[in-house]
């Protein structure tokens, strides 16, 4: 599956806000309660687009799947964990609506997002993910390197880094 992720535009920000906020709730409903189960508002995606570039893909014009790319390093990540390079990009969020999970438009994006990374340009994707909310698994089978655990007040992370 080939797919064109969009430039988000503040126009979109309560479809996103809206998105992440069902695959908050869906993992809460498979995990239970932990840091992934907190929501967005407009504002939120709002300063997200000042601060890195949202993407978004639509199928049908609805909302499906978006993602965050920034230059700023997360506030979670600790760089010692990960490999030194010139032009680090990260991964900030990634949410695909629940119902369309598991049908490739994750891996679809990551596809699109690796190409943006290599025309923005960076030299690799870096990003923490929750190590009990599940991603840890896509990440891996994507192809991204896990490069290290920590915990951040109180959550364990996954540190993984992905060279393009």
């Amino acid at each position: 599956m080939r797919v064109k992720l969009q430039a988000a535009t503040p126009a979109d920000a309560a479809d996103i806000a809206a998105l992440r906020g069902a695959t908050a709730h869906h993992l809460t409903s498979v995990h239970s309660s932990g840091p992934w189960s907190g929501t967005v508002s407009d504002k939120g995606v709002l300063f997200e687009m000042r601060r890195g570039r949202v993407y978004i893909l639509r199928r049908r014009k609805k909302l499906i799947a978006t993602l965050t790319l920034s230059t700023r390093k997360p506030w979670a990540i600790d760089r010692k964990y990960f490999s030194k390079c010139q032009r680090p990009l990260y991964l900030t969020s990634m949410a695909v609506t629940p119902d369309l999970q598991r049908q490739g438009i994750g891996r679809a994006c990551m596809d699109a997002a690796r190409k943006l990374v290599k025309d923005w340009p960076g030299d690799v994707i870096c990003l923490d993910a929750y190590a009990a909310a599940g991603a840890g698994e896509f990440y891996r089978k994507y192809g991204f390197r896990e490069v290290g655990r920590a915990s951040y007040r109180s959550a364990p992370l996954i540190y993984f880094e992905l060279f393009v």
